[in-house]
C-alpha cells in the first residue's frame, strides 16, 4: 500500500514553485521520492530551493519560465527531460490576484478596472492550460501521468471584490473537467487531471486583505475564519498529503475531480 503512495522515481513539475504554497508543494513531492522541477519566475527563490533539496539528497532543477510565455515553458520542458530524461506528473500552481483585480469597498462596480480583472483571470486560466499544453506533450510522451491544477474556493462561492480570480479559477474547474475526459478518450486511464481546491491560508498576494499589520484579522479575514469551521487559516503543509495522493498511482482511478483542503469552508452554511 505505501508503494502506492510514493512519488519515488517520478519527474514532477510545479509552476509557481516560488511561492508559499508552491515551496509546500516541491517539498511534498521531493519527501514523497519525487524529482522535482521548481518553475517560476523568481530564479533566486527557485535555485535556493532546489539546492535545498539536492543539499538533503532529493532531485530538484530551478525552471525560470513565466507561464504566460509558450517559449519559455518550451525551454523549461527541454531542461526537464535533458536533466531527467522524462515527465510523469505537472501541479499547475501559478496564479493569484494583484492589486488591480481587486475591486475596493468603496470602489464603484460600474467602474472597476476591468484591465485588472482580465489580467488576474488570465494568468489563472491560461496560466494553467498554457503549461498543460506544453509539459503535456512530455507526459503522453512518457506514456502515462498526473496533473493536479490548483482551484479556489472562489470558484464555488461568490467572494466579494476579486472579480478576476473568481472567473479565473471557475474556468479552471470546468477546465479540468473538460481536459480530464478528452484525456480519457484519447490515452484511457494513463493521463488524468484533477484539481486541488485550498481553503484560506495566508500568501504574500492576499495578506493585506486578510490581516493587518500587527498581524490581527481584517474585518475580511475575521469574515474568513467565520465562515470556516476550523476557525482558522489553513498551513501549506496541510495540503501535502492530497497533492500527493492524486500525484500518485493510489488515486489512479481519480480523474475530474476536485479536492477541497479548506477547514470546512465550502460546506459550512454559516449556521
Amino acid at each position: 500500500m505505501a508503494e502506492n503512495f510514493s512519488l519515488q522515481d517520478k519527474v514532477i513539475v510545479v509552476t509557481g514553485g516560488t511561492g508559499i504554497l508552491g515551496g509546500a508543494f516541491i517539498d511534498a513531492v521531493a519527501e514523497a521520492g519525487g524529482a522535482v522541477g521548481i518553475l517560476g519566475r523568481n530564479a533566486e527563490v527557485a535555485h535556493a530551493r532546489a539546492t535545498a533539496i539536492n543539499s538533503c539528497g532529493g532531485r530538484a532543477l530551478a525552471l525560470v519560465a513565466d507561464v504566460m510565455e509558450e517559449t519559455q515553458l518550451v525551454a523549461a520542458r527541454q531542461e526537464v527531460l535533458n536533466a531527467f530524461g522524462r515527465l510523469d506528473g505537472l501541479v499547475n500552481a501559478a496564479g493569484g490576484n494583484g492589486p488591480d483585480g481587486v475591486l475596493l469597498p468603496d470602489g464603484d462596480v460600474f467602474d472597476m478596472n476591468l484591465a485588472g480583472m482580465k489580467r488576474v483571470m488570465e494568468l489563472n486560466l491560461w496560466g494553467t492550460v498554457l503549461p498543460t499544453q506544453v509539459f503535456g506533450q512530455a507526459l503522453a510522451a512518457s506514456g502515462r501521468g498526473s496533473i493536479v491544477n490548483i482551484s479556489s474556493m472562489n470558484s464555488k462561492r461568490a467572494v466579494t471584490r476579486v472579480l478576476g480570480y473568481n472567473m479565473g479559477k471557475a474556468a479552471v474547474d470546468y477546465y479540468t473537467q473538460w481536459f480530464a475526459v478528452e484525456m480519457a478518450n484519447r490515452y484511457g486511464d494513463k493521463i488524468r487531471m484533477n484539481a486541488l481546491a485550498p481553503g484560506f491560508f495566508l500568501t504574500e498576494q492576499n495578506r493585506a486583505l486578510l490581516t493587518t499589520p500587527d498581524g490581527s484579522f481584517t474585518e475580511r479575514g475575521q469574515l474568513v475564519i467565520k465562515q470556516t469551521p476550523f476557525k482558522r487559516f489553513g498551513h501549506p503543509d496541510e495540503l501535502k498529503g492530497a497533492l500527493v495522493w492524486l500525484l500518485s498511482d493510489a488515486s489512479q482511478f481519480v480523474t475530474g475531480s476536485m479536492i477541497c483542503v479548506d477547514g470546512g469552508f465550502s460546506v459550512f452554511g454559516g449556521v
